[in-house]
């Protein structure tokens, strides 16, 4: 039987339930994070759970667990799952309390609920690409925060559906920000642009691994804003998270991207971060 993790236990999925008043379900007071399975062990662990202490503490929420403690958590699960290839979701809340919007007083213990999912990667969307549209940002001004707000992510999302499209690239104005649950590149000329670090976007775990691999391969990688006509106009085009890694983008707004295939860079960015995996799972 499926097992899920209910505040460090592991119990029985049909058997899995939280209160009609915990936080997060009456008010989305909370945090997440997902965490991709590779070949049973959890990928890039400690950089997930180190943003989900920087998430806690943004939003005042108390944990007494370490990065290392929430690891053992996950690989229990895991193990219990049998996951081999997947991913882990585990969010917290600031727990169980009557209803209302200021904290609770005194403060109540957070609660914790984690649960996994078994699936192979995206072959066939990571060699041909998937297709975007764009719509207007309408989150709040703290995507820094991985909450579980995510109202405006989901409506950003279902509106790429309506279009058969994978996913929605997000803008403020004439500038865009990131992906409704992705970070967004514009590639022109050789140089990989991208939305910096700030309240606008979430610093994605698969953004830092790119970075990274950009910088080994001497690709020039701006952290810097860029507009919905530069992103129209690029030669290549690609979002990345947990669950699509390094994903090209090769049609836009019912338009080709560049020549409408898989770009080279890309391409190079695929092949470092598949080392990447090799090396750290």
């Amino acid at each position: 039987m499926t097992k899920v993790l209910i505040n460090e236990r592991l119990i029985e999925e049909k058997d899995a339930n939280v209160a009609y008043n915990d936080r997060g379900y009456v008010f989305g007071d909370g945090i997440y994070e997902y965490i991709r399975v590779y070949d049973n062990h959890p990928f890039t662990a400690n950089a997930h759970f180190e943003r989900l202490l920087r998430s806690a503490k943004e939003i005042g929420l108390e944990l007494n667990y370490t990065v290392n403690g929430f690891i053992e958590l996950v690989r229990e699960l895991i193990a219990a799952n049998g996951v081999v290839n997947g991913g882990v979701y585990i969010q917290v809340t600031r727990g169980t309390a009557p209803r209302d919007h200021a904290f609770p007083t005194p403060s109540v213990k957070a609660n914790i609920t984690a649960f996994t999912k078994t699936y192979d990667r995206p072959y066939k969307l990571l060699e041909e690409g998937i297709n975007a549209v764009t719509t207007e940002d309408i989150r709040w001004l703290r995507c820094d925060i991985k909450s579980l707000n995510l109202l405006g992510n989901v409506l950003a999302k279902e509106y790429a559906v309506k279009y058969n499209a994978q996913e929605a690239i997000q803008h403020r104005g004439e500038t865009v920000t990131e992906g409704s649950s992705s970070n967004v590149y514009a590639i022109k000329d050789g140089v990989i642009y991208t939305h910096p670090i700030n309240n606008y976007i979430l610093n994605g775990i698969t953004r830092m691994v790119i970075k990274e691999i950009a910088q080994e391969k001497g690709v020039s990688f701006k952290e810097e804003t860029f507009t919905l006509d530069f992103l129209k106009n690029a030669d290549e085009v690609l979002v990345s998270s947990t669950s699509i890694e390094v994903m090209p983008v090769v049609k836009l707004n019912g338009e080709a991207v560049g020549d409408g295939k898989v770009g080279p860079i890309t391409k190079s960015l695929q092949e470092g971060f598949n080392r990447y995996i090799d090396t750290h799972s």
